[in-house]
């Protein structure tokens, strides 16, 4: 008989993971808290406007097609995934802007439009990317840093690759105009970290989107969700929703079953947790008796990502000039994200990242309206912000501003709308202090510092997601399964 495996929450990392073990020959078992599966990428649907609840950027979509391969199916038949032209829109507080895309030519134009000589060094910088991306994506992100000997063999690699130097670092040791830094330097915050403390590897998505380009799935980022819903019931995969687990019940250094909903025990013989690791290790898990000196200081020394305040409203007005994506920078950077990450307090010059999938995609919005979500990182739950108070008054903040820069007169277009905060993310993806990402992705939370795929303490327990090796985004979490194929 096939051993059975559970695996918990349905985002990115547990859809690819229920896949990979089936794949393998075991009995699947998915149980999802909420009515709908998708974890952070789940879909809103209000007033006729469609919204992705969550991550929107697709890169290295292979890592989806491979999912499909498995059984001999293709991803076509499932889900259409179409490349985009302008990958960011950057636009900065005095109106400049910069588009972001994989031509070289257009590239070139960019960047000397801030400072022309800085194209050496960009090139450069690219160039040493790409060096960082063979090592940290090609031979890493897909292998368990359950042991501290592996771990040791990849230091003098690493130190060659200047992963002591953060990104933004890094990023200044090629380019000087403080704007193209930005540019540049930007992409830890979309995998939870501050760029000027995350480890440099992370200048890999760089290269990464260099490579594969940026992508969007028709009908939203949960279309995919769809599609991998459909390929595990064919699979024979069973999926069981609107089942919180409330506890992991162990016996000695194994886990033995879940408990859902505090009353109803199914037991397995692995569980596999796309649920944030230190959460998990708080919470669900109610015997600490196996939890050594070193992994209870693990469990303390460890830094969160920041919080995501996100608001989703739909326009009666088409804003036909914005991109698809577009990332606005307020006047300070530095001292901006420290108020987030360090001293966790409000700011009022905000930065934000803007979607906007009917440019792309029609049938987002009603006919001749436009829908968005804005996501503006603010500090976690350890602030101990009263979002219930502050809400409404932030929101208002993040209107005023769209309306004076990238959104004239949005105030007045908005016909429906709703907003989201860490709050959100604490109670009902249960990810500890209402972190948008887990553990920040700074080099001592890296590789086998993070928490590990296979567990520390329980020998059959696993996870995948955006808190355990490789880390938060697309590739990360979906790289995280892969790492199970080395593990079981």
């Amino acid at each position: 008989m096939a051993k059975k495996i559970i695996v918990i929450g349905s985002g990115f990392g547990g859809l690819a993971a229920a896949l990979r073990v089936r794949a393998k020959g075991f009995d699947v078992t998915l149980v999802e808290k909420h009515p709908d599966l998708g974890g952070r990428a789940r879909v809103f649907k209000k007033d006729k406007f469609i919204y992705d609840g969550g991550p929107t950027v697709i890169t290295a979509p292979y890592l989806f097609d491979e999912l499909f391969s498995l059984f001999n199916k293709k991803i076509s038949d499932y889900v259409k995934i179409v490349p985009l032209d302008l990958w960011y829109r950057f636009v900065f507080s005095d109106g400049e802007t910069f588009d972001y895309n994989g031509n070289d030519k257009s590239m070139e134009e960019q960047v000397k439009k801030f400072s022309s000589k800085d194209y050496s060094g960009y090139k450069k910088l690219v160039n040493f990317t790409e060096k960082i991306f063979n090592k940290g994506f090609t031979d890493l992100s897909d292998k368990p840093f359950n042991n501290l000997v592996f771990m040791l063999k990849q230091v003098p690699a690493l130190l060659k690759l200047k992963s002591y130097k953060s990104v933004y670092s890094l990023v200044s040791n090629y380019i000087s105009n403080e704007k193209l830094r930005r540019v540049f330097s930007m992409h830890p915050l979309l995998v939870g970290g501050n760029p000027f403390t995350t480890t440099s590897i992370y200048t890999l998505i760089l290269f990464l989107e260099k490579k594969w380009g940026i992508h969007y799935s028709m009908g939203g980022t949960g279309s995919v969700v769809g599609a991998l819903e459909k390929l595990m019931e064919e699979e024979n995969i069973k999926i069981i929703k609107n089942a919180e687990v409330t506890e992991i019940l162990t016996e000695k250094k194994n886990v033995k079953a879940v408990k859902i909903n505090n009353s109803e025990v199914i037991n397995c013989d692995y569980i596999i947790c796309n649920s944030d690791p230190p959460n998990v290790y708080k919470n669900l898990i109610k015997s600490k008796n196996n939890y050594n000196f070193l992994f209870k200081q693990k469990m303390k020394r460890m830094d969160y990502s920041m919080g995501l305040f996100v608001y989703y409203f739909g326009s009666k007005k088409k804003y036909d000039n914005v991109a698809h994506h577009t990332i606005y920078f307020g006047k300070s950077y530095e001292k901006h994200l420290d108020k987030i990450f360090e001293k966790k307090i409000l700011s009022e010059d905000i930065s934000y990242y803007l979607h906007r999938p009917s440019a792309t995609d029609p049938n987002m919005a009603p006919d001749g309206q436009d829908a968005f979500y804005v996501l503006v990182p603010v500090p976690n739950n350890l602030s101990k912000i009263n979002w219930d108070n502050e809400g409404v008054k932030f929101k208002d903040l993040v209107l005023d501003k769209m309306d004076e820069s990238i959104l004239p007169g949005i105030k007045e277009n908005v016909v429906s709308d709703f907003y989201l905060t860490p709050d959100y993310f604490e109670k009902d993806l249960a990810t500890l202090h209402g972190s948008g990402f887990s553990i920040q992705p700074k080099f001592s939370q890296s590789a086998y510092f993070r928490f590990h795929n296979q567990s520390e303490i329980f020998k059959n327990l696993y996870f995948v997601g955006a808190g355990t090796h490789p880390g938060a985004g697309m590739p990360g979490v979906l790289s995280s399964a892969k790492v199970l194929d080395k593990l079981f």
